[in-house]
């Protein structure tokens, strides 16, 4: 999907957030503790082409693995558009992939998984839509959460 398709939804964490839960998952995640599945993001910046991190969830469904944004059109969903690739780290693991990005009509059974698994982390930001929700209403909101399916150059 390009840029210009993709509605600007975007959730700006709060100080808490920002300041000391990213903070803490970032560090664990780092020292190889994985969180629920957590994995630190690294993607090279659209404009710098410095290497940007980030805490994310990797999600494995259905024999594929996942990046949803649950905050909607983040930085890391617009450098990932335009590298098409990165790494995800949990300690020194260190793994690269490339990422396309699902179509909307792709994303329901994506969004259902990911809100089973992680709705007490980020149900605020899905517009109380749950994992229980119907595909009408997972396609309603599909549209401000980017998924990207995610290939490693080796398994996970």
């Amino acid at each position: 999907m390009a840029e210009s398709q993709s509605p600007r939804r975007y959730a700006e964490p709060g100080w808490f957030t920002r300041n000391v839960a990213n903070r803490l998952v970032a560090t664990l995640t780092r020292a190889g503790v994985s969180v629920w599945g957590s994995r630190e993001l690294r993607v090279r910046g659209r404009t710098s082409g410095e290497w940007r991190s980030t805490p994310v969830n990797l999600l494995s469904f259905a024999g594929e693995h996942y990046l949803v944004a649950p905050r909607g059109e983040t930085q890391w969903v617009r450098n990932l558009r335009v590298a098409g690739d990165g790494e995800l780290r949990v300690g020194r693991r260190t793994q690269v992939f490339q990422g396309r990005e699902l179509a909307d009509a792709e994303k329901p059974d994506i969004l259902r998984a990911y809100l089973k698994r992680w709705k007490a982390e980020v149900g605020v930001f899905f517009a109380g839509v749950g994992a229980d929700a119907s595909d009408a209403d997972l396609l309603r909101i599909a549209p401000g959460h980017p998924v990207f399916r995610i290939a490693f150059t080796e398994d996970p």
